[in-house]
């Protein structure tokens, strides 16, 4: 004997010969509202756009604060190899030359009062640090 066919309409499990349209998780009558998908794509390239800008600006960040602070490292390189024969003072201004042979040195005597050949000035921070000016 064939099974009797419910129409379309009718939610009807077959598996437990049972009508289950009240505990579906979704709607089961023609006058139900239509499911319908969100479109997202909009919203995760948005979202995307945002991310990638903000980790470029970041790295941007990053990598200017890196060449500052391997310029900075280079300065207190070249005066810290340079031959000075005083203790340098917090909060002075010092005056690094180069010699003839090659040599450098550190010195008080400011570039318009003498003809050495200047590299730069120099000011001994509070962290001992030499920044240029």
């Amino acid at each position: 004997m064939e099974e009797d066919k419910k129409p379309d309409n009718v939610v009807f499990n077959t598996e437990t010969q049972k009508y289950d349209a009240s505990i579906k998780p979704y709607a089961s009558t023609v006058g139900a509202p239509v499911i319908t998908t969100t479109d997202n794509i909009p919203w995760k390239n948005r979202s995307i756009n945002k991310v990638n800008h903000k980790v470029k600006s970041k790295y941007l960040e990053l990598k200017a604060e890196y060449e500052n602070m391997m310029q900075q490292f280079e300065y207190n390189k070249l005066i810290f190899d340079a031959k000075f024969t005083f203790e340098p003072i917090l909060g002075e201004t010092y005056h690094l030359y180069k010699r003839e042979n090659g040599e450098t040195f550190l010195s008080i005597i400011a570039p318009e009062q003498c003809q050495f050949d200047s590299l730069g000035s120099f000011y001994l921070n509070a962290d001992q640090i030499w920044e240029k000016i």
